[in-house]
């Protein structure tokens, strides 16, 4: 049995890897419709489509952060189980937080600080570009939905427009502190991204299975995905409702049932930084039925349905219909590039970049993944049941290494499953995908 098992996982990493090069080599053939994009100059081909289905360019490239990253790459694969399983909780949650957050600032600095991480956030088509000119939040979400639609004199920037008032707000909130500039709001995206990894890690062992919480933790600690936590405003919303999924998993437990509402105001306020985030119930559902307990799951699900509706109603209190802002984006959207960019490529591809962002150890860990019912096997599912949905709706074709962090943070989970023999194997794979991507490829974010 464990050798047909071995044989599964092999295949489903090999089926992966296939797909991944299939995306890469395919823009290359000429094919009018099974491309990355279409009507655009050789330069904005280049803009948008030179590292497809990542979004980036090529550019072999090494940097001050390279020597950091290798190390701690090198001493994650080869002491980071062992100590998983042998440190105590209270110091394994911030030890996994720590080099979380230490292999994603190595990885930006290898594009270097102002190039990989300063600016990120600093372009014309970012929130801080609209900052400066919010003088009055509450006029601003008053009439936030009328500047969604292109083409107007005062349409928001794309990523504005492309999101509900909550992510802007966010940065507007940071910029009253006195932390404004690219810089602060970086940090801000990557220490609430990176501290993802506890989150799930605490959801896990709050579901009542801490053996795989600290099997998960070398995973989620050094996931390739910290090339794009590094910086992208994403980062940030995956952090968010990771919390809002972990709180959600205490709330189950005797005496802790609050904490629902705190979960659901996060949760709440998730769906404001994000539209696509409403899929974040997929997840949601699943901490409640793993929890195996009808009562504490309706009492929790209840809280968590009060603190998302606190939420909802202060936005719409201040003038913002969420449903008027998703219609809106919809139109938006095919205002701008997703025009050019065909299905019949992005269908397929945008799970290329989800197992670029993911590593080649989660899908390998499928089979066991769909051959049991856990709650880590819960989860994982649930993340994946939400890119899947968020694929058929045609709204995210391409960057979805970086749109779908808030999903693929839960499927980091899978390659606990796999035998504890092969962890290092697997992870030594996963640290590679990241470094090859982050020193072959300049990516956007």
């Amino acid at each position: 049995m464990n050798a047909i098992r071995y044989w599964r996982e092999s295949i489903a990493a090999v089926l992966a890897v296939a797909l991944v090069a299939v995306a890469f080599v395919v823009p290359y053939l000429d094919n009018e419709l099974i491309t990355p994009i279409i009507n655009r100059t050789p330069q904005q081909v280049r803009d948008f489509a030179d590292a497809a289905p990542l979004f980036g360019f090529r550019e072999l490239h090494l940097g001050w952060g390279t020597p950091f990253a290798i190390f701690i790459a090198i001493a994650g694969v080869l002491w980071g189980p062992e100590i998983a399983r042998r440190l105590s909780w209270r110091m394994l949650l911030p030890l996994t937080w720590g080099v979380s957050l230490a292999w994603t600032m190595a990885l930006a600095m290898v594009d270097g600080w102002r190039r990989g991480f300063s600016t990120r956030l600093s372009s014309i088509d970012e929130y801080l570009h609209e900052v400066p000119d919010i003088t009055d939040i509450p006029a601003m979400l008053q009439g936030f939905s009328e500047r969604i639609l292109d083409y107007q004199a005062d349409s928001w920037t794309t990523h504005v427009s492309g999101h509900p008032p909550g992510a802007l707000l966010t940065f507007v909130w940071l910029d009253r502190l006195g932390l404004s500039g690219g810089a602060w709001a970086a940090w801000l995206c990557v220490l609430v991204g990176t501290s993802a990894a506890m989150a799930l890690m605490v959801t896990v062992r709050a579901l009542g299975d801490e053996t795989m919480a600290r099997r998960a933790a070398p995973f989620v600690a050094l996931a390739p995905a910290a090339v794009w936590l590094a910086v992208s405003a994403d980062a940030f919303y995956a952090g968010v409702v990771a919390w809002g999924i972990a709180l959600l998993a205490l709330s189950m437990q005797e005496n802790r049932r609050p904490v629902s509402l705190a979960a659901g105001v996060l949760l709440g306020f998730g769906v404001y930084l994000n539209y696509g985030l409403a899929l974040m119930a997929l997840p949601a559902a699943a901490v409640l039925v793993a929890g195996r307990a009808v009562r504490p799951a309706v009492w929790s699900l209840l809280g968590a349905i009060a603190g998302a509706l606190v939420v909802a109603a202060i936005f719409t209190a201040y003038g913002f219909w969420w449903f008027d802002g998703y219609e809106l984006v919809q139109e938006r959207y095919y205002q701008g590039i997703a025009t050019d960019r065909p299905f019949e490529y992005w269908g397929w591809a945008n799970f290329a970049a989800l197992f670029c962002a993911v590593g080649i150890a989660v899908p390998a860990a499928f089979p066991r993944i769909f051959s049991r019912v856990q709650p880590i096997n819960l989860l994982v599912i649930a993340g994946l049941a939400a890119v899947v949905m968020a694929d058929l709706s045609q709204l995210s074709k391409a960057e979805t290494e970086r749109i779908w962090l808030p999903f693929a943070m839960w499927m980091l989970l899978a390659p606990a499953v796999l035998p504890q023999r092969t962890h290092r194997f697997w992870l030594g794979l996963q640290v590679l995908v990241a470094l090859a991507i982050n020193h072959l490829l300049f990516t956007n974010w």
